[in-house]
């Protein structure tokens, strides 16, 4: 089923798109409908990726163990780098 929406549009941000959905052969509607779906998965990507996050804070507040900050950036930098460094230890509050 397909829900009807009527969207009015600012003059200055139909004038950006159009040009845009026209470059890669699309309709403005196509383009609407792909640039809403795209805006839709970031938001929830972004919920659940907070949502995540605030969860470990609160384990990690809750049991008093963490990581180092440092330590965990000098273990990713040596990882980028191509060395196999030791995983950082936890540490207590």
């Amino acid at each position: 089923m397909v829900a009807t929406t009527i969207l009015r549009l600012p003059e200055l941000l139909k004038v950006r798109f159009v040009p845009l959905a026209e470059a890669v052969g699309k309709s403005s509607y196509t383009w609407m409908i792909e640039a809403l779906e795209e805006r839709v998965a970031q938001s929830e990507a972004h919920a659940a990726f907070m949502t995540e996050a605030l969860d470990a804070d609160r384990r990690m507040t809750e049991v008093g163990e963490g990581y180092d900050a440092d330590e965990v950036l000098a273990y990713l930098t040596a990882v980028l780098a191509g060395e196999m460094p030791e995983f950082p230890k936890p540490a207590r509050r």
